[in-house]
């Protein structure tokens, strides 16, 4: 089975070719954002994470030091469900959510969509971890992670790709997550962190699991 990389990988080639001047483009805007450090904000190891109390698909609110009484916790951000890389990268941590759990820990991802019907009824929201609603991006921003979507993307969402984000989200159209993945101590201490402004590329779910044998 190919790893995440080697997806995400064939993912990016197949846009390439489909899409050329698309993918030359935000190329650049990636560059762009890398320069300006997008991201260079983001909580960092060592450092407290910050509380919060977010919705899950059924409205229940769910608190972060709730779960962090029971063990580590493994918090990601992803943009959406609408996102074909972010599927790729929940589907591979999903193949390894039981080694997470065996190691004590908790899962959690958080995307700004709003917890209604549709996210009840998505491919994620059916997976077994913990999945929370940050419409409005404040918890995203407080890791340090909230990027504001350069209007070409936005563009491209709208046109090509039909997202009414504004709908999606709940009034938030243009803020959305970086991809981001923080492991949490049980004492609320980022202990690894992995943070890319280029939302194609995601971490290894393997070094999720060693970082948790290390702890």
């Amino acid at each position: 089975m190919k790893n995440l990389k080697e997806q995400t990988d064939a993912k990016i080639e197949a846009g390439r070719k489909a899409n050329p001047d698309f993918m030359k483009k935000v190329d650049q805007i990636i560059e762009e954002a890398k320069s300006f450090q997008q991201g260079k904000n983001a909580i960092k190891i060592g450092e407290k994470a910050p509380e919060f109390k977010l919705p899950n698909a059924k409205g229940e609110q769910i608190v972060l030091s709730s779960l962090l009484a029971q063990g580590p916790v493994v918090v990601t951000f992803y943009r959406g469900s609408w996102c074909p890389y972010c599927n790729l990268q929940l589907r591979a941590i999903q193949a390894k959510l039981p080694e997470i759990k065996e190691l004590g820990a908790n899962l959690i991802a958080i995307s700004p969509e709003v917890p209604d019907g549709s996210l009840s009824e998505n491919e994620i929201s059916k997976m077994d971890f913990i999945v929370l609603s940050d419409q409005d991006a404040k918890i995203a921003s407080k890791y340090g992670v909230a990027w504001q979507v350069p209007e070409y993307l936005m563009q491209h969402m709208k046109v090509d790709r039909n997202l009414n984000l504004e709908e999606i989200n709940n009034g938030n159209e243009n803020i959305l997550p970086i991809p981001a993945t923080f492991i949490l101590g049980k004492d609320g201490i980022v202990k690894w962190n992995y943070v890319n402004v280029d939302y194609r590329t995601r971490s290894e779910p393997n070094e999720i699991i060693d970082v948790l044998k290390n702890l």
